[in-house]
């Protein structure tokens, strides 16, 4: 066992999700990542701030926090030591106008491209404080053994995703608190959103998606994409940058 507890492990396993109440990185780490996500903010053109995607195939500065031991450790047990860098993503819900996020499960967006789904987990580094007022994220726990609901279309317009799942009981959320360098990981195929910021403050995160190195991609399915073996052996043969 590394930075996790066996019963941090056993809940993550059971509920689907974590909370991590401890800083990620240095304070002089998190600063600079700061500054870098303020660079991309800045030359985003038309984008919106939450559409900042695979920063990393552009910026290689952030290979530094993707595959680093601070995160790798957090990783590993959750899903093993055979790890592969999967994806990362700015997401900025800007003071006011931040889009909801609808309900939705990262699986079903991803359907076709692995063949298997239960070893992908992400870690949302809290890059502002994150909470109801701001829109954090929330989650349906336990929900992450399916991974292929039901969806409705929604207006994108309002909405970082063009589909929510239906019937959802809001009920059983679980708001995810969590303050600046504080992160949250969560399985790929949990259910999971987050409200509008209609708030005067801005709620930026990063995630840093992670697979098992064990799953194999279709690469038919992933054209252009960049792996990189982050810690371990890459079991299933993936194409990877640094091999």
């Amino acid at each position: 066992m590394g930075t996790l507890t066996k019963q941090e492990v056993d809940f993550f396993k059971k509920e689907g999700y974590l909370l991590h109440h401890k800083p990620l990185f240095s304070e002089e780490k998190l600063d600079q990542l700061n500054t870098i996500f303020e660079e991309h903010l800045a030359e985003k053109g038309d984008k919106l701030s939450d559409e900042l995607d695979t920063p990393h195939f552009r910026d290689k500065r952030l290979l530094d926090y993707l595959l680093s031991k601070e995160a790798l450790d957090l990783v590993e047990d959750l899903i093993g030591p055979d790890i592969l860098l999967w994806s990362s993503h700015f997401i900025c819900k800007d003071p006011y106008k931040g889009r909801m996020t609808p309900w939705h499960e990262d699986s079903s967006y991803w359907q076709g491209r692995f063949d298997k789904y239960d070893g992908i987990v992400t870690i949302w580094l809290a890059l502002d404080r994150s909470n109801k007022e701001n829109g954090c994220m929330r989650v349906i726990p336990g929900t992450h053994t399916n991974g292929f609901s039901e969806y409705e279309a929604v207006d994108k317009s309002v909405n970082t995703f063009h589909a929510q799942i239906k019937n959802m009981d809001e009920s059983k959320a679980v708001y995810f608190e969590i303050e600046k360098g504080e992160c949250s990981l969560h399985d790929s195929r949990i259910i999971h959103g987050a409200t509008a910021n209609t708030s005067p403050y801005r709620r930026c995160g990063y995630t840093m998606r992670f697979i098992s190195a064990s799953t194999k991609m279709n690469l038919d399915r992933n054209p252009g994409w960049k792996f990189w073996l982050a810690r371990g052996e890459n079991i299933a043969g993936n194409p990877c940058e640094n091999i």
